[in-house]
């Protein structure tokens, strides 16, 4: 399926000089590969920094440049190897030019290479960063050393890569050249008013110019060169969204919305009235399911919005006529605390539900499945175990996939694959934006549940710094005395020795000192617990057991305390302000008033301090995300750690954001003139589908 041009791209990183089975395995961890990375991976790791080795700085003029890359031209003295038996101890080479010393030095080094490299009463150009040792210059490991001759085929700036432990700057510079050696001349695939009014180069020369530069400009990714391969990147995610909408969005046959009868059972089992937003959300569903066309439809709202009932309320009007409904999660405990919300409901409307994880195993899988093929159950939840083979709807109306971008494309489409013409409905805790939804889902239909459900108390939120936190534990005692349940919760499981770390209180650690407080009434849970482990302390915190939870963030999704009304989160200056905002929405869930502590250790940064004033001032979900965005980009919006777009390696939300609606409407324009990705241009088009890993959705073009 791929055009042949590609090839010599896709060829592995291995195929190139000096690139070992040891670098093999480095350079899957730097490029994040689970095989050998290939030529194309290596092309778009873009550099970080540029060295600039135009200047000359003498040695007198480099004590200025401290923490700076600087080339000498100097004159080598002597050599002091590492005394005899101390290998540890530093080859020093001593070296000057007409202004001042500088001690050249390297560790476990080889002395017939350095006497080779650095000889004696020769001139040599030096290159590395300038450090200060006992009031002399010293650059440790120069990472350039050349002689007149060397120093004219030395790139004049230098690039600087993001690095992993064991791979060298220089073999990374080697790799990279081989590989923009290996580019083919690729098709054009922008068209000629996007490249006008964007001013973008040829590809070719933006990857040139962005590995070898010739400005130190021209790795900035406002420039041109690198904006050219961010459009690209965008463009293919843009156009593969599209394309699977195409897919889903076919006219549809029958509709799937009854006449409302299962509905109106469940509304009356409901032991509160739907939320304006939930009854907006709700009609504007059934509306699609009665459309010619299927649905592809994001609901999204805060944990505790009543996204379930309005998922469940969906799968009521499809079982109205007489179809089924399947509701994927991406962890089994999500699924569980779905069915728990829903089945009592869905009993009360004579409807039938299953849950089917890896947990339902030999006979009760076997029911389930056979039970499912004959129509007998109305709607399944469940993890992946729903896209298995054997999994089979009698008929399979409507999908809906909570926690979209934890899926991919082939996940989302394998669901919609067990039935005719399925409506699809996304389920999404964290809001997100809309210039992100448009980045994510392409333009989807979007319903927002904005009100928290009636019953829910307002959070009281403090920021205390972490010198107070004896008052903070006396008070902790009058509420647990009192009968509260409580949540403590700390960022690390167990020490770590980096310095960075020193102040963070791993949850093992605070654990034992609350214990010796309040003996049996404080229980532990953290990630690295056995399943099982995790859920008896949960059941136990449930029931009122124990009082006070220590915790890591494991919390964060699928607890229901409605009794907890207290939360102390300690160095909360590390959280990233979703996580805070799902960390607190676990309180706040019963008849009583809540209070969330956020404990900081000082000094305060001033990102942290934005974020604490943040999540202080609101409870909206959807301010904090417009907030979160502003203040430091995707990564975190989405719940996925790196800052940058999931997905995306090259496009920087804060800094090609105008390019996401171009390459959405370009996106748009081809469906229109050429969906079917024919001709040259579509020839070109395909290959950039390849290029960026997007080609899952080619598959679609030849489909229905």
């Amino acid at each position: 399926m791929r055009p042949p041009l590609l090839n010599p791209l896709f060829a592995p990183v291995t195929s190139l000089a000096g690139v070992g089975p040891k670098q093999d395995k480095l350079f899957r961890y730097l490029l994040d590969r689970s095989e050998t990375p290939r030529l194309v991976d290596l092309l778009l790791h873009l550099p970080t920094n540029v060295i600039d080795r135009r200047a000359r700085p003498t040695v007198r003029e480099a004590m200025e440049l401290i923490g700076q890359v600087v080339t000498l031209e100097v004159t080598i003295d002597r050599h002091r190897p590492a005394p005899p038996g101390r290998s540890r101890a530093p080859y020093l080479v001593y070296a000057s030019d007409e202004t001042g010393d500088v001690i050249l030095t390297f560790f476990r080094a080889k002395k017939d290479y350095i006497e080779k490299l650095l000889p004696v009463g020769e001139t040599r150009f030096v290159s590395g960063t300038a450090q200060i040792f006992d009031g002399t210059l010293q650059i440790v490991h120069p990472d350039r050393v050349v002689d007149a001759e060397g120093l004219a085929k030395l790139p004049q700036i230098d690039t600087v890569y993001p690095l992993t432990e064991g791979l060298a700057i220089g073999a990374i510079r080697r790799a990279m050249t081989q590989a923009l050696a290996k580019l083919p001349g690729l098709p054009e695939w922008i068209s000629p008013e996007v490249l006008r009014r964007c001013s973008f180069p040829p590809v070719a020369e933006a990857l040139h110019r962005v590995h070898e530069p010739r400005e130190l400009t021209d790795i900035l990714p406002q420039n041109p060169f690198w904006s050219r391969l961010a459009f690209d990147e965008l463009l293919a995610g843009q156009l593969a969204l599209a394309l699977v909408r195409a897919q889903l969005r076919r006219p549809a046959g029958e509709r799937n919305a009854g006449d409302g009868h299962l509905r109106h059972k469940i509304i009356d089992a409901l032991p509160y009235a739907l939320t304006p937003s939930q009854q907006q959300a709700a009609k504007a569903i059934a509306d699609d399911l009665n459309q010619p066309l299927r649905m592809l439809r994001l609901l999204q709202g805060d944990v505790g919005s009543g996204k379930t009932v309005v998922a469940l309320l969906a799968a009521a009007a499809v079982a109205e006529t007489g179809k089924q409904a399947a509701l994927m999660a991406p962890t089994e405990i999500l699924a569980r605390q779905h069915i728990k919300t829903i089945a009592p409901l869905a009993e009360r409307a004579g409807m039938q539900v299953a849950i089917l994880t890896g947990r339902e195993k030999g006979k009760e899988r076997r029911e389930i499945v056979e039970k499912l093929a004959n129509g007998e159950i109305d709607l399944l939840v469940g993890t992946h175990a729903l896209i298995q083979d054997d999994v089979v709807f009698k008929a399979l109306a409507l999908a809906i996939v909570d926690e979209q971008h934890r899926f991919g494309v082939r996940e989302r489409l394998a669901l919609t694959e067990k039935g005719d013409a399925v409506d699809v409905l996304v389920l999404s805790a964290t809001p997100i934006p809309r210039t992100l939804v448009l980045t994510y889902f392409g333009d989807m239909d979007i319903s927002e549940l904005r009100e928290k459900p009636a019953g829910r108390q307002p959070i009281d939120t403090r920021a205390v710094p972490k010198s107070r936190i004896g008052e903070i534990v006396d008070g902790l005692t009058r509420a647990l005395d009192a009968g509260k349940r409580a949540y403590w919760i700390c960022p690390l499981v167990e020490e770590t020795d980096s310095e960075d770390h020193a102040h963070l209180t791993n949850a093992t650690k605070r654990f034992e000192t609350l214990q010796r407080r309040f003996g049996e009434r404080v229980g532990l849970v953290h990630g690295q617990m056995k399943g099982a482990e995790k859920d008896r302390v949960m059941a136990q915190f449930a029931a009122g057991e124990i009082q006070l939870l220590v915790a890591t963030t494991v919390v964060e999704v699928g607890v229901d305390v409605p009794q907890a009304t207290i939360m102390v989160i300690e160095n909360a200056e590390r959280f990233g302000l979703a996580q805070l905002h799902q960390l607190r929405g676990r309180i706040g869930r019963g008849s009583e008033a809540s209070t969330c502590l956020l404990l900081y250790h000082e000094p305060l940064g001033e990102m942290s301090a934005a974020r604490l004033k943040v999540i202080r001032e609101t409870t909206d979900g959807f301010r904090i995300a417009e907030e979160d965005l502003r203040l430091r980009g995707e990564g975190e919006v989405l719940g996925t750690r790196q800052s940058g777009l999931p997905g995306y390696r090259i496009a920087r939300p804060e800094v090609h954001a105008q390019l996401i609606a171009q390459a959405r409407d370009e996106a748009v324009r081809i469906m229109q003139d050429n969906p079917k990705l024919k001709g040259e241009r579509g020839d070109a088009l395909r290959c950039l589908l390849y290029l960026y890993e997007r080609d899952e959705a080619i598959p679609l073009i030849g489909a229905g």
